[in-house]
């Protein structure tokens, strides 16, 4: 059964990470090892938000390769709601308005149904600690929470 997968920024960043460091890279490969099997398995969105976000990568080279890499995957309407929900996520401190990007993300997966958000950004999205207020403020507005999971917690989810 093909899930529902919002693709944010961090994704095809750490597909094509060159830092060192065996962070880094293990990031880079389950990426990496991620993405070849949700391809094929899953139905995989993204949105202008991260298309915008990506632009603005200094490196020419990395900045095609991820554009390239997210080309094919079908883009999530951006409406009049979700700036409405945003606003909300602002109001109850779900998200730094420093980070607005994060909120657009987490707006986008949860307005449109998607049944994960696929994220490295686990400071303001896939964080634990953050998810009974994002549920919270979620079921208020009558949206439904996808799971936040990073592509290591992704793999262990494959069948």
């Amino acid at each position: 059964m093909n899930q529902l997968i919002y693709v944010e920024t961090s994704i095809p960043s750490f597909y094509f990470e060159t830092r060192p460091g065996a962070q880094m890279q293990a990031r880079r490969e389950w990426t990496r090892e991620w993405w070849e099997l949700a391809k094929w398995q899953d139905a995989l969105f993204t949105s202008a938000v991260v298309i915008t976000e990506l632009e603005d990568t200094p490196a020419d080279q990395k900045r095609r390769d991820m554009l390239d890499l997210i080309e094919p995957l079908p883009r999530l309407p951006y409406t009049d709601e979700i700036d409405a929900i945003v606003e909300v996520y602002f109001k109850h401190r779900i998200m730094p308005l420093e980070s607005g990007g994060d909120a657009h993300h987490l707006a986008l997966a949860s307005f449109h149904r998607c049944d994960m958000l696929a994220t490295w950004n686990c400071k303001h999205i896939a964080n634990p600690s953050k998810l009974p207020h994002i549920r919270l403020i979620n079921g208020s507005l009558g949206l439904v929470t996808p799971q936040l999971l990073t592509p290591f917690e992704l793999l262990e989810t494959t069948p």
